[in-house]
């Protein structure tokens, strides 16, 4: 069974969260050389019979789509994170339970963030559509852009608005999930729902009992069931990250978490780095706009969170996403991933140059540092990434 990569999702809500603003965040783990693009698509209408392409297969579209702006691997179609138009955030675990992930090519746990996206304009609605989905077309597909092993896991989602949330968590088509309104919430790589089911799949329990894992007697506890053997008694870093906090949770409050490699939330391991991370902050009052704090680039501990916010005339920053192989995509053609090409775009080449300074030269660390500070929305990205690359050119 592969590894589940470490990532974590974060909500809080007034009064945890300061001035009646819900802040959600999340930090994506994925294969170290794995780069994210920021990409925002516009709300649409949609011809009668359209199909949505996904990762690995079409489905029917729906006639209109909410505007959605979102983090992603560069190979694939689907979302790691993101949120959409209405205030609807959405983050996505790879998970393990006791039955195995399919292999086969069905929707990716990541297209069904992106779906959820493009057809909720709740995070209800969202929940809905993902588990209706799950059902008619099922979860399956390798994870990774990798040719040489096959790498399929449950999916486990983190679902918000301004009023509620939703942890929804899957095995197969069958699903379970919790409403919170109050407190803090995180989730990880590993089944977190035990026995306050607020909604589930009609024939979970009854499935559970047919495969020998709960004998119906026992009061039913979700990942005690479908965990791995005593894989639900380990301990998610994330939360107690989330829960000492004393004062009121803020943006900073949840950077500071994400950053924070001391308590594992912040992956840098052999295997795994933090290749993108998210803070959205969700005002209750909704004449207020949502703020979206997206990095683009790895390790949020030296990243910058750039803000989004949704607005009529949304100018995107091509500097954030990466080069497009249309049919050509080694990703897209059969047999998939004979080859990687280079996913990179300017903001990650920047980044990557601007770490490489951090690590050797003092003077060049400093001049970084000072311009970095400067870089406050996401619109300054182009700025800032045509910057570091002059001066990357007058260093060489």
């Amino acid at each position: 069974m592969a590894l589940a990569p470490p990532s974590y999702c974060f909500v809080a809500f007034p009064p945890r969260a300061k001035d009646g603003l819900v802040v959600f965040g999340k930090n994506s783990a994925r294969p170290r050389d794995e780069v994210q693009e920021i990409v925002y698509f516009s709300a649409a209408d949609h011809e009668p019979e359209s199909k949505a392409e996904c990762t690995y297969i079409s489905i029917d579209q729906v006639p209109r789509t909410h505007a959605i702006v979102i983090s992603r691997p560069a190979w694939l179609w689907g979302a790691e994170m993101g949120a959409n138009e209405h205030g609807v955030c959405i983050a996505n675990e790879a998970i393990n339970a006791r039955e195995p992930a399919a292999e086969t090519e069905a929707l990716l746990g990541m297209d069904l963030v992106r779906l959820g996206l493009e057809r909720g304009a709740t995070a209800k609605e969202a929940l809905d559509v993902i588990v209706a989905l799950l059902e008619e077309h099922g979860q399956g597909g390798n994870y990774y852009e990798d040719a040489n092993s096959y790498h399929s896991f449950q999916s486990a989602y983190l679902i918000v608005d301004s009023e509620e949330a939703w942890v929804l968590e899957t095995v197969g088509k069958y699903w379970a999930a919790e409403r919170i309104t109050e407190g803090v919430k995180c989730i990880c790589n590993q089944l977190s729902l035990t026995t306050k089911i607020d909604a589930e799949h009609p024939e979970l329990r009854s499935y559970a009992q047919s495969q020998g894992w709960w004998t119906g007697e026992d009061e039913f506890n979700f990942s005690e069931v479908f965990s791995p053997a005593d894989d639900h008694l380990a301990c998610c870093a994330g939360k107690d990250s989330l829960e000492k906090q004393e004062e009121s949770i803020t943006v900073q409050t949840m950077i500071d978490i994400l950053r924070d490699k001391a308590s594992g939330v912040c992956i840098d391991s052999e295997s795994f780095l933090t290749t993108a991370s998210v803070v959205s902050v969700l005002p209750q009052n909704r004449s207020s706009p949502c703020i979206h704090y997206f990095t683009g680039t790895p390790d949020p501990s030296r990243s910058i969170f750039k803000p989004f916010i949704f607005v009529d005339d949304v100018k995107l920053v091509p500097k954030a996403q990466s080069p497009c192989f249309g049919g050509d995509d080694p990703a897209r053609k059969e047999p998939r991933f004979q080859e990687k090409p280079d996913r990179r775009h300017e903001l990650y080449k920047a980044h990557e140059w601007a770490r490489a300074v951090l690590e050797s030269d003092e003077l060049w660390r400093r001049l970084v540092v000072m311009v970095a500070q400067q870089c406050e929305c996401l619109y300054a990205t182009e700025l800032y990434t045509s910057k570091w690359l002059k001066w990357s050119k007058v260093k060489s």
